[in-house]
């Protein structure tokens, strides 16, 4: 059933039960006023015609020419005068004579009780008239006026009620429809959106109610779902190009194998070719395992969970560390590797994977330094964060390199980044790791000339550290 239809149904209902119950309590509130008042006059009688008594006696009764009923009786139930009308039958029955002179012992006052037919009804109203006597006075009146009215009241609410019911549906059929005319609206725009979503949202009615809290929070809802979609949409298509960069990274490197492998099966082919061969393809297949490894390192990440293994690490001996291992390397090329750091900086990081990090980041600086150049790696902290900083001589990053320096299979310089083995990833990895420990990550070239990376990480604290400068770990060369 429609939601109008029911709060039309509901607003009848609900009106018609009210008018019910306040309606019986007005004819019941009525009635009894009324006969309140006709007991006023009944009481008033009484007392005229006990003055009566007591100035004459019966006589004095007997002799009134009072139309209304009136009756007096003994206590025994006889009737000793009354009316016309009453004459030779009690009004009183037993049990009522005895309510009436146990009423005047407990000064409960008079009885007051209606009796007669639907077409003609008596209110009579009982008091002792003598204790002295034993006598009960019974005086009457006719409830026509009473009746008359509380029958008016009642035709009105039988004829005004049923009216009042219907006008209360249709106000509520007219009400709701109006109040859900704009939820009517946003339903037939949220069903185009499901069938063609251009980006637009759902009307906001300028009303400040629920209704327009309703739209602007289903507007809301909308931006968060296209926004959603959109990252999922950006996500597949990096997966796709992922997909597709790393089968070209590993089709490479596979086939250059392959060739080799081809040519050193060949007959007529001397020992020294055949080491050769060997050793070309022991390089290539050290390349496949490299990307793989990256590769798989990128995989865990992009799952997070049990990416990291964080305990209390001394940031100090992983910078040199990674120093370290990076001056053979350095030696071969004729590059120094200069480390400085503070003595001690503890952090909770996974230290296996910022040391990836840096080895990535020296590596590449390496590779892109010139001979006799010198790549430096700063460990600093300033506040609540520490800061590692890996800087060479080298020609630095191309301008359009820049904003996409951290992208996957990215390279400055493709033919040579091959040509010494890069894949592409290494950058990549770096963000990734720094982004897993909720670190930034930033690559820009020197004022003076070369490329600097630094990675941002949180630590505990707010003291800054003054790091000191640490010993050369490795030089190929006497300093000058």
């Amino acid at each position: 059933m429609p939601l109008r239809v029911r709060l039309a149904l509901g607003f009848a209902l609900g009106t018609g039960l009210l008018i019910a119950v306040v309606g019986l309590g007005f004819v019941l509130q009525l009635r009894a006023s009324l006969y309140a008042t006709l007991d006023v006059g009944l009481s008033s009688r009484a007392s005229t015609l006990a003055e009566q008594y007591t100035a004459g006696g019966l006589p004095a009764l007997q002799t009134n020419r009072d139309e209304e009923p009136m009756q007096v009786l003994t206590a025994d139930g006889r009737v000793v005068a009354s009316s016309p009308d009453l004459a030779g039958t009690s009004v009183l029955r037993a049990r009522e004579l005895s309510a009436v002179l146990a009423r005047r012992v407990d000064g409960a006052g008079p009885l007051g009780f209606t009796a007669g037919d639907e077409d003609q009804r008596t209110r009579y109203l009982a008091t002792v008239l003598s204790d002295r006597d034993g006598l009960v006075l019974v005086v009457g009146t006719g409830t026509e006026i009473a009746d008359t009215a509380d029958e008016h009241v009642d035709t009105g609410l039988l004829v005004l009620g049923p009216v009042a019911v219907v006008a209360a549906g249709l106000g509520a059929w007219w009400l709701s429809g109006a109040a859900l005319r704009p939820v009517e609206r946003m339903r037939r725009q949220s069903a185009d959106l499901a069938h063609h979503d251009d980006g637009t949202h759902l009307a906001v009615p300028r009303t400040r109610d629920e209704i327009a809290s309703l739209a602007a929070t289903l507007n809301e809802l909308l931006d968060r779902q296209r926004q959603a979609l959109a990252q999922e949409r950006q996500a597949l298509e990096r997966e796709r190009g992922f997909v597709a960069d790393a089968g070209h990274e590993l089709r490479t490197p596979l086939a250059t194998l392959r060739a080799e492998l081809e040519l050193a099966g060949r007959p007529g082919r001397d020992r020294e070719e055949l080491a050769d061969a060997v050793a070309s393809a022991a390089g290539e297949t050290d390349r496949v395992i490299r990307l793989a490894d990256d590769l798989l390192t990128l995989a865990r990440a992009d799952g997070t969970e049990g990416f990291l293994r964080r305990r209390p690490t001394d940031l100090s001996a992983v910078a040199a560390a990674a120093a370290r291992a990076a001056s053979a390397v350095g030696d071969v090329r004729d590059v120094d590797v200069v480390v400085e750091s503070p003595p001690h900086l503890e952090a909770e990081v996974d230290p296996d994977r910022l040391r990836q990090a840096l080895d990535n980041l020296l590596a590449n600086a390496l590779r892109h330094s010139p001979e006799h150049g010198v790549v430096t790696l700063t460990l600093t902290r300033t506040g609540g964060r520490a800061v590692f900083t890996v800087a060479d001589d080298g020609p630095g990053f191309p301008e359009d390199f820049l904003p996409h320096a951290f992208e996957r299979f990215r390279r400055a310089d493709t033919a040579r980044a091959r040509a010494d083995g890069g894949s592409g990833l290494g950058l990549s990895i770096v963000e990734t790791i720094t982004h897993a420990h909720r670190g930034r990550v930033r690559a820009a070239n020197r004022p003076e000339g070369g490329a600097v990376v630094e990675i941002d990480l949180p630590v505990p604290g707010g003291a800054a550290d003054v790091g000191t400068p640490g010993a050369v770990v490795s030089r190929s060369s006497p300093p000058d």
